[in-house]
């Protein structure tokens, strides 16, 4: 653990190197650690193939809970790729069409399980990296977007394959800053049904586009039981025979931008029906609301119009500098959620947070991150009607356009719904690279 630390220490050292043209400057402050791939990397882009991975890693300090102080360092490596037809086969007729496919590890170590002191419910696990892990498929299968209809770009989204329901339903980047499993992954329905970050099953989505700033998708999917056993790796193809079902997730929404500046917002609105036999709990629903907006933008600057160069042309000029929209400022995000509390163990749930990127002069790729969450506890639990909460903040230091390092902290009041179950305070870092 001391080396890691030694290494993070060192790479946000290095911060303050300058843009330069020595190939050690031009890796340091490129997109991804590894570079251009001695220019592999370019020519794949320009046959449509993106490849792109990542590597996560936590640090949980545990000052307080059940199982009074401890530590865990959680680790996630994941490996993603896309395929665009059109320019793989210099062909436009096949312009929108592409195929993805990812895949993931995750540490399955006893000490890398946080919650092995705090004794969290499944939904407040202090850990974004509990559940399915080991190796795992993630997702596979192919994405057709329709140029224009009826005057329209982006019109028509067709999805099918092996797919998350994750990644096609309530879009909420924001979350992915957190560490704890409620706001990070789980967003209230993974207490209840299979959603997170771990569940794949056959199925499709069709997302409607009319204009710009309003959409509606709905989504079906195979439901089965285990399907975030860490021991299926991801690979339940056929489920479990006899004991399938359909899972529908429906959602509507708008996404206008406001004022002078822009400010770009999402409300949206879904429902969801998971369908299982008896056996395994039968049918579960709920509806969610999500609110996601940016409050405030940093006014843009010019800057110098010379970084935009090639062989000394000038391709941005200092006035197109001025006119762009800075991605600085404050951004808004919440979800709620209701269920049925007759068969449901979290029938109402609810987070939100600020996250601030460039509050500080000079820093403006950090993000100060601040989140709560809540949730009720349903008849069908054994936790009692305790409610948990959730507070997490954080401070993500950007070393680069590739890796960053976030301290953080979590307080979790009664983390496993019941007064039985001590308070969790825990202190630690995030960190990860791009490649």
């Amino acid at each position: 653990m001391h080396k890691l630390i030694t290494l993070l220490v060192l790479l946000a050292g290095a911060c303050a190197a300058q843009a330069g043209d020595t190939p050690w400057q031009k890796w340091w402050h490129g997109n991804k650690a590894t570079g251009n791939l001695f220019g592999t990397a370019d020519a794949m882009h320009d046959r449509g193939v993106q490849i792109d991975g990542r590597w996560r890693g936590i640090y949980f300090g545990v000052v307080k809970s059940q199982k009074g102080t401890g530590n865990a360092f959680a680790q996630e490596l994941s490996f993603a790729a896309k395929l665009n037809f059109a320019k793989l086969l210099r062909s436009p007729a096949l312009e929108g069409l592409e195929a993805f496919g990812e895949a993931r590890w995750r540490d399955p170590a006893t000490d890398a399980a946080p919650n092995r002191f705090v004794k969290a419910s499944t939904l407040f696990d202090p850990s974004r990296f509990a559940g399915g892990t080991g190796w795992r498929l993630l997702s596979f299968g192919l994405r057709y977007t329709a140029p224009e209809i009826f005057g329209a770009e982006d019109f028509a989204t067709l999805t099918a394959g092996w797919l998350r329901p994750k990644d096609e339903f309530i879009d909420q980047p924001l979350q992915g800053l957190f560490v704890n499993k409620a706001i990070a992954v789980a967003e209230g329905l993974g207490g209840d049904i299979p959603y997170g970050g771990s569940y794949t099953a056959w199925g499709g989505t069709l997302r409607i586009k009319p204009t710009k700033w309003h959409y509606a998708k709905a989504g079906l999917f195979m439901s089965y039981p285990d399907s975030n056993d860490s021991l299926n790796n991801g690979l339940m193809f056929q489920g479990i025979p006899g004991s399938n079902g359909l899972y529908f997730m429906g959602e509507t929404g708008v996404t206008p931008e406001i004022g002078p500046a822009k400010l770009p917002g999402r409300y949206a609105v879904g429902a969801y029906v998971y369908g299982q036999n008896e056996s395994y709990g039968g049918n579960k629903s709920g509806y969610y609301l999500q609110i996601d907006q940016q409050l405030l933008r940093e006014p843009s600057t010019a800057g110098d119009a010379a970084d935009d160069t090639v062989d000394g042309l000038t391709l941005v000029t200092a006035m197109e500098k001025k006119n762009r929209l800075s991605s600085q400022g404050l951004r808004l995000f919440s979800l709620l959620l209701f269920a049925p509390p007759d068969n449901n163990l979290y029938p109402f749930y609810v987070h939100g947070g600020l996250v601030y990127e460039g509050l500080i002069p000079r820093r403006g790729g950090d993000q100060l991150i601040v989140g709560t969450a809540f949730a009720t506890y349903g008849d069908g639990s054994k936790s009692g009607a305790n409610p948990s909460t959730l507070v997490e903040a954080g401070y993500r230091i950007r070393i680069n356009d590739w890796a960053f390092i976030q301290p953080y902290a979590q307080y979790i009041a009664r983390p496993a719904g019941s007064a039985a179950v001590s308070d969790a305070a825990i202190l630690g870092f995030y960190v990860g690279a791009d490649f």
